[in-house]
């Protein structure tokens, strides 16, 4: 009877955690190049080993299981800005923070820094094939007016070279990671690979970067809404079972009293 509890529990453990990974999915549906999780369950006689031989206390680890990722394109929406960028195809920015770690995203809503840099709305610069990619400030606007009363706009080609009034300034890196499953999410749109994992750049003329577009998230609200059902019906149903079972062993207990 304890087996059967401990198996009833094992399997709410495992929808609470995919409800947890569908719950996040369903919050970021509509962030900028999200993508969507999902949870694989590992052995089952591996999870019940950890759920057995938690040391200390009874309050067991998590269940054997771990996310992977969907990486499949997400819709493309037009927004007009020249500094919304989205890769039509495979690929990721690259984007570094102040201590030079670097990053992988498909959120291309980038903007200017107040030094000229291109940068994430967190403040990480884009990367070029040489480095930081940097315009001037009086350059972003292509309404702006510089000291010789020229117009100032900022152009970016679709194999990634920025230019400033048809001037090259730099070229975007687009990079691929040989293997997706060493991607590890940092923050909603922004995953990090191990120092010794491989990668690859993008040859420019491979390179498809829409400026004035953004790729949206590429998780299915209808979808993740059923499957959010369909989990708490699991896990009714699991804590009906562990119920039904302490209920029967407290009878038990109780009986052995007499006896």
């Amino acid at each position: 009877m304890v087996k059967e509890i401990y198996t009833a529990a094992l399997g709410m453990q495992s929808q609470m955690s995919r409800l947890e990974v569908t719950a996040n999915n369903l919050a970021n549906a509509n962030t900028v190049g999200y993508k969507r999780a999902s949870v694989f369950e590992r052995n089952l006689v591996e999870a019940q080993n950890i759920f057995n031989n938690t040391e200390g206390d009874a309050e067991q680890r998590d269940i054997a299981s771990t996310q992977y990722y969907d990486f499949s394109q997400g819709s493309m929406q037009y927004t007009e800005n020249p500094f919304d960028l989205a890769i039509d195809g495979e690929g990721f920015f690259t984007v570094t923070d102040d201590d030079d770690n670097k990053y992988l995203t498909r959120a291309g809503n980038f903007k200017l820094s107040s030094d000229g840099q291109i940068v994430t709305m967190d403040g990480k610069k884009l990367q070029g094939a040489d480095g930081p990619i940097s315009v001037q400030r009086e350059f972003f606007s292509r309404h702006a007016i510089t000291g010789d009363n020229t117009a100032r706009s900022v152009r970016i080609a679709s194999t990634g070279e920025v230019f400033v009034n048809d001037f090259e300034i730099g070229r975007i890196a687009i990079t691929i990671p040989k293997d997706y499953k060493e991607l590890e999410r940092i923050e909603k749109s922004q995953f990090k690979l191990p120092d010794d994992a491989e990668k690859e750049e993008i040859e420019p003329a491979l390179t498809n970067i829409r400026q004035g577009w953004l790729e949206g998230s590429n998780v299915d609200i209808v979808q993740e809404m059923v499957q959010m059902i369909e989990l708490q019906r699991m896990y009714d149903a699991g804590s009906k079972v562990l119920q039904t079972n302490d209920n029967t062993l407290d009878k038990s207990i109780s009986l052995a009293k007499f006896i």
